[in-house]
C-alpha cells in the first residue's frame, strides 16, 4: 500500500481535501492501493520519512528552499500540486502521480520532484495525472 502525505501550510486546506479523498478511496474500494493523511508542512519532517511521497499545496513552493536547505536528511520525493489539480483532487490521479513520482524519484532524487515540462508548478494547467494529460 503507498502512503501519501498531503500537506498545505497549516494544516487546513490539506484536511478537506484528504477528507475528500479518503472518501473516496472508500468509495472505489482502492484501500489496499493507497492510504493519505494530512497535516501543516512546517511540521512534516517530523513524520514525512515514514510516507512513499508528500505531496504539498501549489503556494509551499515559496517555503520549500528554506524547508529544504533547513532539513537535509528527507529521503522521500516531495512534489507540488498543479493548481488546478490541487483544487479538484481525485484518488485514482494521486494513484497514478504518486507511482510515476516515485519511480522518478528513485532515479535522479530531485527533490523537489517534478514531471518534465512542468518545473514552474504555478503554470501547469493539468487537473488530472500527468499520465492522463499526457495521452
Amino acid at each position: 500500500m503507498m502512503k501519501i502525505l498531503i500537506c498545505c501550510l497549516g494544516g487546513f486546506s490539506s484536511s478537506a481535501m484528504t477528507k475528500k479523498v479518503k472518501n473516496e478511496i472508500e468509495e472505489k474500494e482502492l484501500q489496499d492501493k493507497i492510504s493519505v493523511e494530512f497535516g501543516p508542512f512546517a511540521s512534516s519532517y517530523k513524520i514525512m520519512n515514514n510516507y512513499d511521497v508528500v505531496m504539498v499545496c501549489p503556494h509551499i513552493k515559496y517555503e520549500l528552499p528554506m524547508f529544504m536547505k533547513n532539513h537535509k536528511n528527507i529521503d522521500v520525493p516531495i512534489y507540488i500540486f498543479p493548481p488546478k489539480m490541487y483544487g479538484n483532487m481525485k484518488a485514482e490521479d494521486i494513484y497514478e502521480d504518486a507511482l510515476d513520482i516515485i519511480e522518478g524519484y528513485k532515479e535522479t532524487k530531485m527533490n523537489p520532484w517534478n514531471f518534465p515540462g512542468e518545473e514552474n508548478i504555478m503554470i501547469v494547467q493539468r487537473c488530472s495525472s500527468y499520465r492522463k494529460s499526457r495521452k
